[in-house]
């Protein structure tokens, strides 16, 4: 059964750069067709998808948090990470990470979130 744990600060201030890792046990994030995501949800609104790397690496983002985007991946430690530039309060959220096994859009595993709050 494959599980996902987030970890990293739960308080950022503004303009910083908030990095979380998600690491990934009872599945390799290398295994073919499988897709692995970054998903946030502020309070009191929906769930934002914010990007995914993919099994061969391959990386796609929201076009709305591009510019402030980056997610990479440590294969040898199986756990993918989320940095994410220019913080201000609007991206406080629970962060979570996800699999989507098969490229079809469907997060049937998901980490358990974590809050970030971005206040100085």
């Amino acid at each position: 059964q494959v599980q996902l744990q987030e970890s990293g600060p739960g308080l950022v201030k503004p303009s910083q750069t908030l990095s979380l890792t998600c690491a990934v046990s009872g599945d390799s994030i290398t295994t073919k067709y499988s897709y692995w995501s970054w998903i946030r949800q502020p309070p009191g609104k929906g769930l934002e998808w914010i990007g995914y790397i993919g099994y061969s690496g391959s990386i796609y983002y929201s076009p709305s948090l591009k510019s402030r985007t980056s997610i990479s991946r440590d294969t040898s430690k199986n756990q993918f990470t989320l940095q994410l530039s220019s913080m201000t309060p609007e991206d406080t959220a629970v962060y979570y990470c996800a699999r989507d096994p098969a490229g079809s859009w469907d997060f049937g595993s998901w980490g358990q979130g974590t809050q970030v709050t971005v206040s100085s």
